[in-house]
C-alpha cells in the first residue's frame, strides 16, 4: 500500500486555468481519509503554495511542503524545517555574471529579500504574479556574501534561454544542481537539493520506504523524484524525458491526470 503522494504543482496538480479540479481534490481528500499522506512539491516558493494547500485541507502542522524545488523541507503550519540546504549570495553573483555573459535576464529568491531581479523583465513579472511576491530591484553585487538565497533563476525567451544552456561550462554542473522547470525558467540549486532529495528525507523523517511513495510531475525539475520513488508518474503532458523515465503516465493536467492516478493506484477505483 502506498503512504506518501508527492505532487507536483503547476503542470500536474493545476490545470491550464492555474485551478485544482474538483476531481483532483475529491481523489486527494479520499486519499487522505485512508490515511495515506499527500505533499506538494515545487519550485515555487511556499508563500506561493499556500493558496493551494488551504484549498485542499493541507495547511495544519501536521502537514508538510516541499518548496524551491526542495530546496526547503517544513512543516505547513509552524514552519518547523526538516531540511534545507540553499545557496548564499556568493552564487547569486557567480550566476549574475553567467548571465550578463549569455545576455540573459537573472531573478533569484532571498531569505530577506524575497523575490530580487537587477532588472524587470516579463519572466520575473510573471514569478512575481503566479506566486503573490512583490520584485525587489537589486543588484546582484549588493548582495552580501553570506545572504541566504533559496535558489537562482537564469530566466529569458525560449530561444534565448536554449542557446545559453547549450554554452554552460560543465564546472557549473559541478557546483550546483542545475533544471529547466520550463522553456523559459532555467533553476540553480544548491548541490544537494533536488526533489528527489527532499521527498526520500521527509520519507524517512515519517518512516516511509521508498516503495510506498508516489511521485508525480510534468517537467525537468520532476526528474529526480519520479526517478526515486517507488512508483514515479508522469503527466500526459510532461516531457518527453519525464516519460521515459516514469514507471505510469496519467492523463494530462487539464484531464485531471492526478486524480486519476490516485484512483487507480490509492483508491482501488
Amino acid at each position: 500500500m502506498y503512504k506518501l503522494i508527492a505532487l507536483d504543482i503547476d503542470g500536474t496538480l493545476l490545470n491550464s486555468d492555474k485551478k485544482i479540479s474538483d476531481e483532483n481534490k475529491a481523489s486527494i481528500s479520499a486519499a487522505r481519509a485512508k490515511g495515506v499522506r499527500v505533499v506538494l512539491v515545487s519550485g515555487r516558493p511556499t508563500s506561493g503554495m499556500r493558496p493551494s494547500l488551504k484549498e485542499l485541507s493541507m495547511d495544519s502542522d501536521d502537514d508538510y511542503v516541499l518548496s524551491f524545488n526542495a530546496s526547503v523541507v517544513q512543516k505547513v503550519k509552524s514552519e518547523t524545517i526538516i531540511r534545507s540546504q540553499i545557496l548564499t549570495g556568493v552564487d547569486a553573483k557567480k550566476l549574475a555574471k553567467v548571465a550578463q555573459q549569455y545576455d540573459v535576464d537573472i531573478h533569484a529568491f532571498s531569505h530577506e529579500k524575497g523575490l530580487i531581479t537587477p532588472a524587470h523583465n516579463e519572466y520575473t513579472d510573471l514569478e512575481s504574479r503566479v506566486n503573490g511576491e512583490p520584485i525587489t530591484l537589486i543588484d546582484f553585487e549588493e548582495l552580501a556574501d553570506d545572504e541566504l538565497i533559496f535558489k537562482v533563476m537564469l530566466v529569458d525567451k525560449p530561444e534565448k534561454l536554449t542557446a545559453a544552456i547549450k554554452q554552460l561550462p560543465a564546472s557549473l554542473h559541478e557546483e550546483f544542481t542545475i533544471m529547466q522547470s520550463a522553456p523559459f525558467f532555467l533553476e540553480f540549486l544548491n548541490l544537494n537539493s533536488n526533489k528527489g532529495i527532499g521527498v526520500k528525507a521527509l520519507a524517512e523523517h515519517l518512516s516511509i520506504p521508498m516503495e510506498q511513495v508516489i511521485c508525480m510531475g510534468d517537467a525537468g525539475n520532476d526528474y529526480h523524484m519520479i526517478k526515486y520513488a517507488g512508483l514515479g508518474v508522469a503527466m500526459g503532458n510532461a516531457t518527453d524525458d519525464i516519460k521515459a523515465i516514469a514507471d505510469y503516465i496519467t492523463a494530462s493536467n487539464n484531464e485531471h491526470g492526478v486524480a486519476k492516478a490516485i484512483q487507480k493506484f490509492v483508491l482501488d477505483v
